[in-house]
């Protein structure tokens, strides 16, 4: 923290504690104005420092949640999400609980460990006191399996509730663009190329075709003629790298397509989703 911005905190507290403010409070209020500055780096320092003196722990929810929220915004997901587990532990009431058990599921999904996401999920659903939370649950359920491009189980949970209508839609627009990786995969061991063309990779698909006829036509002519050693090194060598490649393209084209659609939808959501995003 540079000298101005710590003078400025200083003066604060002492204008504070005049007030009737207790140091603490008004280290409170001094790092709260750093938070909705979004200084957040700068805000961090001063919760920690508010947890440090804090001996009764009278703001450990307040302090370790916004340094969590701090972590957050600055894409720091693995110490947010550490933070917001002391918070939760620290929290006095259920909707602060329920409050920071979310901030924890939707961390753990943009940090793309969607898995331990649902299965925080999973957890939360079978708490009693979270009955009336469960369209929020499944709110956040949909957005994991989004996340990880399962957008069929996606449209599922957002059209399981009122108010998920537009992200069902986008979810049904994902799930008819995304490409089938074992069908991209079977294509390729039935007819070499085909997978790769049905993803889109026309040239490619042709090359791994003419490739693996070329080589395939070579080693069925060497056995024929009684070149054993030739059939064998051709066959074994090139025509079964080029078959085998040619299988293992057709996957990463279709991963990578995937990846793509994914990314798009995500972007759309992004730049024009109005509702609550992770």
């Amino acid at each position: 923290m540079n000298v101005k911005k710590l003078l400025g905190i200083l003066i604060f507290c002492c204008f504070s504690i005049l007030k009737g403010q207790s140091p603490l409070e008004a280290q409170f209020q001094a790092a709260e104005k750093l938070f909705q500055s979004e200084s957040y780096f700068d805000a961090i320092t001063e919760y920690k420092r508010l947890l440090f003196f804090d001996s009764k722990k009278q703001y450990s929810y307040e302090g370790n949640f916004k340094i969590a929220m701090c972590y957050k915004m600055g894409a720091k997901f693995d110490d947010a999400v550490f933070y917001f587990a002391k918070a939760e532990i620290a929290a006095s009431n259920p909707d602060d609980k329920f409050t920071t058990a979310m901030q924890i599921v939707r961390t753990n999904i943009l940090r793309r460990t969607c898995s331990r996401a649902l299965e925080l999920l999973d957890i939360y659903g079978k708490e009693p006191a979270y009955k009336s939370k469960l369209d929020e649950i499944m709110y956040w359920r949909g957005w994991a399996y989004m996340f990880t491009g399962d957008f069929e189980n996606a449209a599922n949970r957002f059209g399981s509730f009122s108010g998920g209508e537009e992200l069902k839609k986008l979810c049904l627009q994902g799930s008819d663009e995304k490409y089938s990786v074992s069908f991209a995969k079977i294509l390729s061991f039935i007819i070499p190329g085909a997978g790769q063309i049905y993803t889109g990779e026309i040239l490619s698909g042709i090359l791994s075709f003419g490739w693996n006829v070329l080589f395939g036509y070579m080693t069925v002519g060497a056995f024929a003629d009684n070149r054993i050693l030739d059939g064998t090194l051709i066959g074994g060598l090139l025509f079964l790298r080029f078959y085998r490649g040619n299988v293992q393209n057709a996957e990463k084209f279709a991963l990578n397509k995937n990846l793509d659609i994914i990314n798009k939808i995500l972007k759309y959501i992004q730049s024009n989703y109005k509702g609550i995003k992770p």
